[in-house]
């Protein structure tokens, strides 16, 4: 039992220590407020969030865009999210061309100029988010990518990329929750701004 304590303990403390680390980065806070501006123009000029990533990203991405359409904390108008998770869409695309590119046939089929696409990946490599990302630039998106270790190949893609700098899958993740978060606050707030 104790060792069952002590687990729980240093994982708690892991946690909060990689959290109140990027606190005080002033290099993760202002990617992390850019990326709100990118946000915050979108829904300003009636563009649509569009969200993607694979495994524990995907949950994510999800997370984001219920959160958005439907409510964070507050009552107001839903603000246009969507994800590219469709079981459907997914596995017909993947199973008659491919996996890596079945998100760039989302950003193909539905982003304008007006919209902007989140990346999700904790690699920074993920491969369908790589091709999402740059099908989304090419119709005029704006892209950002939420990511971990050193950003990989996702980072240099972005118009903001926050970058959670850790080897731990897990706590990248929990940190990306905390930053989707942040941006449901604040974009909770504009909605309530807005006319």
């Amino acid at each position: 039992m104790n060792n069952t304590i002590s687990t729980i303990s240093e994982i708690l403390d892991a946690s909060a220590k990689l959290k109140t680390s990027l606190a005080q980065d002033p290099s993760f806070l202002s990617s992390v407020s850019a990326s709100y501006k990118i946000m915050a123009e979108t829904v300003s000029r009636g563009g649509t969030i569009y969200a993607c990533g694979n495994g524990g990203s995907t949950c994510d991405a999800m997370h984001l865009c219920e959160e958005l359409v439907a409510r964070y904390k507050r009552n107001r108008p839903g603000i246009k999210a969507m994800h590219f998770m469709d079981p459907s869409v997914l596995t017909c695309w993947g199973n008659d061309v491919g996996f890596d590119d079945a998100f760039a046939r989302y950003a193909e089929t539905f982003c304008t100029e007006k919209d902007v696409v989140i990346g999700i990946s904790t690699s920074g490599n993920s491969r369908n988010v790589i091709t999402a990302l740059t099908a989304a630039k090419a119709r005029g998106s704006s892209v950002i990518g939420l990511l971990g270790r050193d950003g990989g190949v996702i980072a240099p893609l972005c118009d903001a990329a926050i970058i959670v700098p850790s080897q731990a899958t897990e706590r990248i993740q929990e940190a990306h929750i905390t930053v989707i978060h942040i941006w449901c606050e604040l974009l909770e707030t504009l909605a309530l701004e807005l006319p």
